[in-house]
């Protein structure tokens, strides 16, 4: 009788949703008696946790195949994440895999690694109303910021998008169960606590008659002691609720920081996009969030080159960047993903094209993160301490703002440290003790 495998390594791609599940995915298999392995060439098990959303990820996996392959050693390999659920059994019939488990059902990850032992190859992409994390182990020791997911899927619909089709529609985790793991995080370690969610600000609990939504959630974590910190990702400007922007102003644990994506200054393109909002309205959101909380950064995510943009449409992302003043932001080239409605549009727009237009804007974004740091320069602010640097006694954590923030001092990983921030670099800032 074969037995099963004794080691394994988890390799995720993509977002921080999945960093989340590749960490879960750890700890079911930690719970099953198995033993991390650092490097995937000397796991017995390598699970591949994969993203859908760019171009090209599904041939990416088949190359990380072929990679652990060559190392002589013969793992069993699982792929996890959207592209098993977009792929599904022709991952196994191509590849030969041995599992294959989408992001609502790694759950019943020990389960399809038993079966495989056995030398059945086994798939599980079904996205079960009963939702998998009351079924996932106690957290370990966890880093000092940690994530926890309160939302997956989305309803939106977004005509470029991927995501309603590999992790479904909008749900929910209940209250409870969200309040419970939160006090685990901190327990295990996490001064730190940020939020996920494809839409995390459509958070709600339906089972509750008030219908609660993502600023009472924010309420009752700020009354977790030792949680110093709160933050959340990834927002629709549609669900940003009155609350939600009251809470910025009103819980001192949230920090300034919110990350709404936009992805292009057009509303022609907006339209085209599916995406609900127009640049107006977004700008008039920021608008109240600014009043809110006046200190606030933000961050966006932008697509460049998406069907039919013009040159015009473009220039209209490129004046939206300067209006906003990001802190940070992110942009991508459109990528065209099977079955979406974008992927079959009219005027695709030429690669070079796509090339030079995102040099662009990037340089724009580039700007405006440099002037952001270099205004900071001055200010006094706590900051988590959440790894080591690459000089002795070097520090890094980040500043409210999420800045990336390095500084030389003797306190420990986890500290919350009163910084002066003295040096402002294009990517990161340097600190002293205050």
């Amino acid at each position: 009788m074969k037995t099963g495998p004794q080691t394994y390594h988890v390799k995720s791609f993509g977002c921080q949703m999945n960093v989340y599940d590749g960490d879960r995915m750890a700890e079911l298999m930690s719970a099953q008696g198995m033993t991390p392995a650092a490097d995937a060439k000397d796991a017995d098990l390598v699970i591949l946790n994969t993203c859908h959303i760019r171009e090209r990820a599904t041939d990416k996996v088949y190359s990380d195949i072929g990679r652990l392959r060559k190392h002589g050693r013969k793992p069993m390999i699982a792929v996890a994440g959207c592209v098993a659920q977009a792929e599904g059994a022709e991952i196994i019939r191509r590849a030969k895999v041995d599992v294959v488990v989408g992001p609502q059902a790694y759950h019943n990850l020990p389960a399809l690694v038993a079966s495989a032992a056995q030398g059945q190859p086994a798939i599980d992409t079904d996205m079960p109303v009963d939702m998998k994390f009351g079924h996932l182990p106690p957290r370990r020791r966890v880093p000092p910021s940690a994530f926890l997911t309160v939302q997956e899927g989305c309803d939106k619909f977004c005509t470029y998008c991927v995501v309603p089709y590999t992790r479904g529609a909008e749900v929910s985790r209940p209250f409870a169960q969200i309040i419970d793991e939160a006090k685990a995080l901190v327990d295990a370690g996490a001064r730190e606590i940020t939020l996920l969610g494809q839409n995390v600000n459509a958070w709600g609990d339906e089972s509750i008659d008030d219908n609660r939504g993502l600023h009472d959630l924010i309420a009752a974590l700020d009354q977790i002691e030792g949680l110093a910190r709160i933050r959340y990702m990834t927002s629709h400007p549609n669900d940003m609720a009155d609350g939600l922007i009251t809470a910025h102003r009103d819980v001192a644990k949230l920090m300034p920081f919110l990350h709404l994506p936009v992805q292009s200054g057009s509303d022609r393109i907006l339209k085209a996009m599916n995406r609900s909002h127009s640049r107006d309205s977004y700008l008039r959101l920021l608008d109240r969030v600014r009043d809110a909380r006046p200190d606030i950064a933000l961050s966006g995510d932008f697509i460049v080159g998406f069907p039919g943009e013009t040159e015009a449409d473009f220039t209209e992302t490129l004046r939206l960047v300067d209006v906003v003043g990001y802190a940070q932001a992110y942009s991508f080239k459109y990528s065209p993903r099977p079955g979406t409605p974008a992927a079959t549009m009219a005027d695709q727009i030429a690669p070079e094209v796509m090339d030079e237009r995102l040099q662009r804007l990037q340089a724009a974004i580039n700007r405006h993160q440099a002037a952001f740091n270099a205004a900071s320069v001055g200010k006094t602010c706590d900051v988590l301490l959440e790894r080591k640097g690459k000089l002795d006694g070097q520090l890094i954590g980040k500043s409210p703002w999420l800045q990336s923030i390095h500084l030389l001092s003797d306190a420990a990983i986890g500290d919350l440290v009163s910084v002066r921030i003295a040096e402002a670099g294009a990517n990161s800032v340097a600190g002293v003790t205050a």
